[in-house]
């Protein structure tokens, strides 16, 4: 029997509940956590065969849960995800022994698909991947609920006319 175990590190909760949902409907055993500290008991006391960790959390980094998951379980088969992409973390998570490094919100296929992806080179693209017009609206709706949900402060952070966010903001988000 093949182990499916596989850990969940991410301080949204909601977000982590739709993940380990999605995540348990694709054949996969999900034990989840919400800060570093309970990822690395997890870890320490049955180490996964995969793992998704979330790449900033309020008591630290996921990249740090790398280096734990390694000396429990070499194989352990590793994604990081973060709502932050630049290329400096993203070399930093593939260093560290991540096999990929997954900008929010990512869809639970590709997920699934860079897991399971045992041959040489990418993963298989996903069938119905998001349209850019939805990316964009998830991103956005992100740094806007990370900046409590002030308009003028995400609109500093986003680079972008504060009328023009609000704009978007009373819109309806665009189909997937």
């Amino acid at each position: 029997m093949t182990d499916n175990s596989l850990l969940i590190l991410d301080d949204d909760a909601p977000l982590r509940t739709r993940l380990r949902r999605a995540m348990e409907s694709r054949g996969f055993e999900v034990m989840d956590a919400g800060s570093v500290a309970e990822g690395i008991d997890i870890v320490r006391k049955t180490p996964p065969a995969y793992a998704v960790l979330d790449m900033k959390l309020e008591d630290g980094s996921g990249l740090s849960l790398v280096s734990e998951l390694r000396a429990k379980r070499a194989e352990c088969r590793i994604v990081m995800l973060t709502g932050f992409g630049n290329i400096a973390t993203a070399v930093a998570a593939v260093k560290a022994g991540a096999l990929d490094y997954l900008p929010k919100p990512a869809d639970p296929d590709s997920i699934a698909a860079t897991l399971r992806h045992t041959g040489d080179g990418m993963p298989p693209p996903p069938q119905d991947p998001m349209s850019a017009d939805r990316v964009r609206w998830e991103h956005i709706q992100r740094v806007y609920e990370q900046c409590g949900r002030n308009v003028s402060e995400t609109a500093r952070r986003l680079r972008m006319h504060r009328r023009t966010l609000q704009r978007i903001l009373s819109k309806h988000a665009p189909r997937a």
